[in-house]
Parts: C-alpha cells; structure tokens; sequence
C-alpha cells in the first residue's frame, strides 16, 4: 500500500515514519507532499527533489529511504521509469538527524564523494511495520 500524504491513521510506526520524513524535507526546504511511503516490508519512502546532479544532466533526482538500508539518492533513467541509485548515505542508523540528510544532499550536489558510499548498506532486517516504530522512535538518541 502507498500513500502520498501525511496519514497518522493505523499503526504506531507511520506517525513516527512521516513525522521523521517532515523533519528531513523541512531540512531540505521542501514539504512532506514531495513524499510518498509504501508500507509493504520492506516500508520505503520516496522524496522526490527539484535536483540536478553532475554527471546526470537532465534527469531527474529523488531520495530513497527503507528500512534496511535507511538513505539512497537516485536518477531516472532516460526512460523515466526506471531509477538508479547513485550513492548511499549509510551510517549506524537507518533514521539519520535530518541535518545529516540535508548535508549528504548538498554532497551530491557538488559532486562531494566523500560523502556516503556506492555499495548498499545492511543496517536492520525488514520487519515491515511491527518493528519500525521503535527504530524511528530511537532516533532522537542517535
């Protein structure tokens, strides 16, 4: 199931979820509506951004976020339905500060790579929806 907007309605971890996902697009000087989750497992996030990146002329660019390995950044394809992830934040955490997702993006953007890491991250399992609240919810002490 996606949704596109803010719906504090059902379990406990999607609060938690677009609340966390507020506070990163507000460090970003964007709004949650550039958002959408899918609650499947694993749950994920897209955030889309009004971005070009060097060496991606002309394609557009969104953040990605799951479970298991918290912050991506992405390009379409030429197509435009396809994405290809560029670089992954990772970290100890898939909840990062939103200060921290705000500075990997400014990294993109001036082609800073020294920030984040082109293989993918394991920082959790996927529990879907039944263990994610508490691992957003720990945010605030990491």
């Amino acid at each position: 199931m996606t949704a596109s907007l803010h719906t504090p309605t059902g379990h406990p971890a999607l609060p938690a979820l677009w609340a966390y996902l507020a506070d990163v697009t507000a460090a970003l000087g964007i709004g949650p509506e550039s958002c959408t989750v899918d609650h499947d497992t694993p749950v994920s996030a897209y955030v889309a951004l009004d971005e070009r990146l060097p060496g991606y002329p002309g394609r557009d660019v969104a953040l990605l976020w799951d479970e298991v390995r918290g912050w991506a950044a992405a390009v379409e394809t030429h197509s435009g339905e396809d994405l290809i992830v560029v670089r992954y934040l990772g970290g100890p955490t898939i909840a990062p500060a939103p200060e921290h997702v705000a500075r990997f993006v400014t990294a993109l953007r001036e082609d800073d790579h020294r920030v984040g890491r082109l293989d993918p991250p394991a920082l959790r399992t996927a529990t879907g929806l039944a263990g994610l609240d508490i691992a957003l919810r720990d945010r605030s002490t990491t």
